[in-house]
């Protein structure tokens, strides 16, 4: 298998433009696709690698395409296409479409990360450290990669697509890439080599270097740093999500308290860590005043978008002005790197009862040099507050005070490690927990207006008190 990946790297010369018909109705459709509401006008290849020859049974593509829409020069996506004469029954919810004119004229074309094979391609570059095209396969040599793993794709929601191969590693594939470092490689890679146990460390990973030699198969962009790609780490297996063991819990009417210390230790552990591994930063007026006033403009933009909102802006605006009063004071607080994007679907309990903290890519809409700034801690513990708050809202019938008690439990736990209770600074915890419940609000009123109660729920309380 290996001979296989390693001689291919060619692209045919107007593959982008047969495919671009099929891509322009099937791209919008998918979970991870970014500018839904607004039609794709067209698409430029930023770099394509043939990973199988397409003159055999099953072909393979890796593309890197750039989506436009009007005159945003749009994201660029990672796509896996797989070409097949005809598709099997059994990958029918993968397929593309047909392809009409071109090199790939009368072949059906569809999302590889379904098939068995193409994954397989992708393991066994990582395993061999292959180098296609622009495409560079890495790996950590003091973690075994065995060849022969079976892989199946996860079919979860989410906005990136993931493989697990014989529940002994998964492999998260990014969809929307950027060029830089990603902080979902950068600071797992980071804990590691600080010995924490939280988080699994990085076994391989997939970069593309577009100012490498792009061979037959890329249309390289000059001066643009590599993209990450994927990230194959173990496979904690039987291990649940913490959303879903919440739910679980909430369901049989059991107290959570202790999961939530446990989960406020671990989170603690892994900001420790980063702290250790990665430099920090002091945030005084200079730093806090650009952004609260991000803070600010966020919530003026979701005031005039979800009228429901309007009600509560100037006592929520109080939440961000409190804090730049009190950095005009002379009050400092320490930045450092954080997970970005914390909440209850983000970490796993392993069987044996620890927890471990997942995804550090941050929130993917957010650009990339933000999700990389030191910011305080309080931003994770805050989505994490919120986090319970949507669990319990969640639950039927309703169990009356269970977020309460998991939000102070989890703060106590935090506290037990870090040395530091998040709720003893109120005035920084209110500001970062309002911020993302105003977020939640227009999320929630574009994506899921029968979930909108619950961050309006969170708004009130927060309008209403200078307390968590």
């Amino acid at each position: 298998m290996a001979d296989t990946v390693i001689r291919s790297g060619k692209t045919s010369p107007g593959l982008l433009a047969s495919l671009t018909p099929l891509l322009r109705e099937w791209l919008p459709r998918q979970r991870w696709f970014a500018g839904k509401g607004s039609p794709v006008t067209g698409f430029s290849l930023v770099a394509g690698t043939e990973l199988l020859p397409v003159g055999s049974r099953l072909g393979l593509y890796h593309l890197l395409v750039r989506a436009h829409q009007g005159a945003d020069p749009g994201d660029c996506y990672q796509l896996l296409v797989g070409v097949r004469e005809a598709l099997p029954p059994r990958l029918a919810p993968a397929l593309i479409g047909r392809v009409p004119d071109g090199p790939l004229a009368g072949h059906t074309v569809y999302d590889a990360l379904d098939d068995t094979r193409p994954a397989e391609v992708l393991l066994e570059a990582l395993r061999t450290e292959a180098r296609i095209g622009v495409l560079r396969f890495d790996r950590d040599h003091a973690q075994e990669i065995r060849p022969g793993l079976v892989p199946r794709r996860l079919t979860a929601e989410q906005s990136n697509s993931s493989v697990v191969f014989g529940d002994t590693f998964i492999l998260k594939l990014l969809r929307r890439v950027v060029p830089g470092i990603n902080p979902d490689l950068e600071l797992p890679l980071a804990l590691a080599r600080a010995g924490c146990a939280r988080v699994p460390a990085p076994t391989a990973w997939l970069t593309a270097d577009l100012d490498g030699d792009p061979g037959d198969g890329a249309a390289a962009a000059g001066g643009e740093e590599p993209y990450v790609l994927g990230v194959l780490q173990p496979f904690l297996q039987g291990a649940t999500d913490g959303w879903e063991l919440a739910l679980r819990e909430l369901a049989k009417g059991e107290d959570f308290a202790a999961e939530a210390r446990a989960l406020g230790r671990a989170t603690a552990e892994v900001h420790t860590s980063l702290a250790r591994a990665l430099p920090t930063a002091t945030l005084g007026q200079a730093q806090l005043v650009p952004l609260v006033d991000g803070m600010v403009q966020r919530l003026d933009a979701a005031a005039q978008a979800v009228p429901a909102l309007r009600p509560y802006a100037p006592a929520l605006r109080t939440a961000f002005t409190a804090l730049a009063d009190l950095a005009a004071e002379g009050r400092v607080w320490t930045a450092q790197r954080v997970h970005g994007d914390l909440h209850l679907g983000q970490v796993l309990r392993a069987p044996s009862g620890d927890w471990a903290l997942i995804d550090f890519e941050g929130e993917p809409a957010r650009p990339l040099a933000e999700r990389r700034m030191p910011q305080p801690v309080v931003r994770d513990v805050a989505g994490m507050l919120r986090s319970f708050d949507y669990a319990a809202h969640s639950a039927v019938p309703p169990v009356p005070g269970w977020a309460e008690t998991c939000r102070a439990a989890y703060c106590a736990g935090y506290g037990e490690v870090s040395g530091t209770d998040p709720r003893t600074d109120p005035v920084l915890l209110r500001a970062y927990e309002t911020d993302k419940a105003v977020y939640e609000v227009v999320y929630e009123a574009r994506h899921r207006p029968e979930w909108l109660s619950v961050p309006l729920s969170a708004v009130r309380r927060l309008a209403a008190s200078d307390q968590i």
